[in-house]
C-alpha cells in the first residue's frame, strides 16, 4: 500500500512537471519572443538593408576610424564566450593589462587622461557589446583624426548614443560600440 501511494505521488509529480516545464514554460518563452521579435532574433543591426552585426555581441575592430570594443578573453568573438577567470593579482593578468596599455597608448597618441579600466580588462563574457562613456570619449581624438572630423563632432555622436544604467541604477552609463560605429558611418555618409 505504501509503495502504491508513493508511486501515485511520483506519477502526479511527473505529470505536473511535464505540463509546467514541457508545455507551459516553452509556450511562455515562445510568446515572449514573439512579443519582441528583434531581440529574439539576435538583435541584428541592419544598415541600408545589410546586416552589420548584433547589438548584443561585441565585435573587435583594428581600424582607427572605428570605436574599439572591450578586450576579449577569447579569440573567437560570438562563437565562444567567457572570461579569463584570472584574479587581479595574477601575473598573466598583469602582463595582459600591461600589453593592452602599451598598445592603446600607441594607437591613441592624442588621447588625454588615464586609460579607462574597461579598455584594459576583458569583460566577464568576453563579448561585451558596450563600453563606458569614458572609454568612448578617450577614443574620440583618434577617431576624429582618422576621419577628418572635429573631436566635438565625435563627442556629439557619443552623446547621442549614451544608454542609461539598467533599471536606472544598475551599472553606469554606457554606449553600444556597434551603434556608435553605425552612427559614425551615417555621419560620414552625409
Amino acid at each position: 500500500m505504501f509503495v502504491l501511494r508513493q508511486s501515485w505521488a511520483a506519477l502526479r509529480a511527473l505529470l505536473v512537471l511535464t505540463v509546467v516545464l514541457g508545455i507551459a514554460y516553452p509556450l511562455l518563452v515562445t510568446g515572449a519572443a514573439r512579443a519582441m521579435p528583434a531581440r529574439a532574433d539576435g538583435s541584428i543591426v541592419r544598415t541600408e538593408g545589410r546586416e552589420v552585426g548584433s547589438s548584443l555581441i561585441g565585435q573587435p575592430t583594428s581600424d582607427a576610424k572605428w570605436f574599439a570594443a572591450r578586450p576579449s578573453a577569447v579569440d573567437a568573438p560570438g562563437a565562444e564566450s567567457g572570461g579569463s577567470n584570472l584574479g587581479q593579482n595574477a601575473d598573466e593578468q598583469k602582463k595582459a593589462i600591461a600589453e593592452r596599455r602599451t598598445a592603446l597608448t600607441k594607437a591613441n597618441p592624442n588621447a588625454t587622461g588615464p586609460i579607462p579600466d574597461d579598455a584594459l580588462t576583458a569583460s566577464g563574457s568576453g563579448v561585451d557589446p558596450d563600453i563606458s562613456v569614458a572609454y568612448a570619449r578617450w577614443q574620440a581624438p583618434r577617431i576624429a583624426e582618422a576621419r577628418g572630423m572635429s573631436v566635438a563632432d565625435v563627442e556629439k555622436i557619443i552623446d547621442a548614443h549614451i544608454e542609461k544604467p539598467a533599471l536606472g541604477y544598475l551599472g553606469g552609463k554606457r554606449v553600444n560600440v556597434l551603434d556608435l560605429n553605425v552612427g559614425l558611418a551615417q555621419r560620414a555618409a552625409r
